[in-house]
């Protein structure tokens, strides 16, 4: 698959455009929502706009991890895992255009929380919580945020092209047999 320089780095404006987003949502709800408080509930309780602070991974995993193993692990490891994926996405001719964009996506989700977990100590800031009605044993969904947001939505996206939509490139039996000269 050949792809222009634009259609290469083009998706780098989804990347920067949810870093800033979830950037600048994290920084409204710690100016004026005090922490650990709901500032809003809509939809008969079905949609909350809180503060919350989530000091390890998705549904808290490795909250009780010391602080050495969480900069490894919840720092360190993910930022490589990025950075080889950006060079990865910049160097490869493999993946198309769609592709791009979601794993632009996964980056900027990925770098979103990153961000939080080096300058804000206190940890990630998350703030959409959703009821769920016992889906999963939930009451209500983990509280999430802009960059996890992106990282679920794009890399469910991603999951579906790869898995529904990708030509296979599987070679027949017939394409296998060489001809006898």
């Amino acid at each position: 698959m050949e792809h222009t320089r634009r259609d290469r780095f083009l998706p780098s404006l989804l990347t920067l455009g949810i870093i800033g987003v979830d950037q600048l949502t994290k920084a409204w709800v710690v100016a004026t929502i005090p922490q650990g408080t709901v500032h809003v509930s809509l939809f008969s309780d079905f949609l909350w706009i809180c503060h919350v602070r989530n000091l390890a991974i998705g549904f808290s995993i490795g909250a009780e991890l010391p602080d050495p193993l969480k900069l490894i692990f919840f720092i360190f490891i993910p930022l490589v895992l990025l950075v080889l994926l950006i060079i990865y996405m910049i160097r490869s001719h493999d993946i198309s255009l769609f592709q791009r964009w979601m794993v632009a996506g996964i980056i900027g989700g990925g770098l979103g929380n990153i961000i939080d977990r080096i300058f804000r100590p206190a940890g990630v800031v998350d703030f959409v919580s959703v009821r769920v009605y016992g889906l999963f044993g939930f009451d209500r969904w983990p509280t999430f945020n802009v960059a996890d947001a992106s990282i679920v939505v794009t890399g469910i996206l991603l999951m579906i092209n790869i898995l529904f939509f990708q030509k296979k490139t599987q070679v027949t039996d017939e394409e296998k047999e060489i001809p006898n000269e």
